[in-house]
């Protein structure tokens, strides 16, 4: 931890002396030095390279557990070596605080850089980096739930309507056929005027019909 502290402490000062490096002709010939100076300002007042501190602790602490478990009989020489070397590598932060400078530099204008660096030395501009993620985790939530309702409803409207087309062109179903008129039951008398099939039907005695006519 200790050596954590004093490498990310000694990583704070070179960036923070870093603009006087870029000031120097021999960085840039393209870039002005007041260009490289606003540029310089401006990724100090975002903070663009913080998230770089901790590269070179973490890969020291990294090396000396892994060197310790090899050689756990060393302990006190590995670390010993690891923090004075990785103190003496902290010097190259420099670098890198050199480049950020002129990557914004050749994207923004010197004008611009310095409105930038204003802004984000202000309170609401230190305010928009302190809240900034916790806006932008509740803003991720936000477009979640969207995203899943517009997702749901594209979906719903889209079935709706694609069904809704297939059975307007559907064929139309077939009208039933009617129904075969039903046949007399036997020996069920004949509809009202109908003539009995047979020309009428034999006595039930068996005796001859009745002769009407006169001799």
């Amino acid at each position: 931890m200790m050596l954590h502290n004093r490498v990310r402490s000694l990583c704070a000062v070179l960036a923070a002396t870093a603009v006087f490096a870029l000031s120097s002709p021999a960085f840039s010939q393209e870039v002005t030095d007041s260009h490289l100076k606003a540029a310089r300002a401006a990724v100090a007042a975002i903070h663009a390279t913080d998230p770089f501190d901790n590269i070179l602790p973490q890969a020291a602490a990294a090396l000396e557990n892994q060197l310790i478990q090899k050689n756990p009989d060393m302990q006190e020489l590995i670390g010993k070596t690891v923090a004075e070397k990785a103190m003496a590598l902290a010097a190259r932060r420099a670098d890198l605080e050199k480049e950020a400078a002129l990557a914004y530099a050749k994207v923004f204008s010197e004008k611009e850089l310095n409105d930038i660096a204003a802004f984000y030395s202000s309170d609401a501009g230190k305010k928009l980096l302190d809240s900034g993620p916790a806006v932008t985790r509740d803003l991720m939530k936000a477009a979640d739930i969207w995203q899943n309702g517009v997702g749901r409803d594209l979906a719903q409207q889209v079935g709706e309507t694609l069904a809704a087309a297939a059975k307007a062109a559907a064929p139309a179903a077939p009208a039933p056929a009617p129904a075969d008129a039903a046949a007399p039951a036997d020996g069920a008398a004949p509809a009202d005027g109908a003539a009995p099939a047979d020309g009428g039907d034999a006595p039930a005695d068996g005796s001859a019909p009745a002769d009407n006519t006169q001799n």
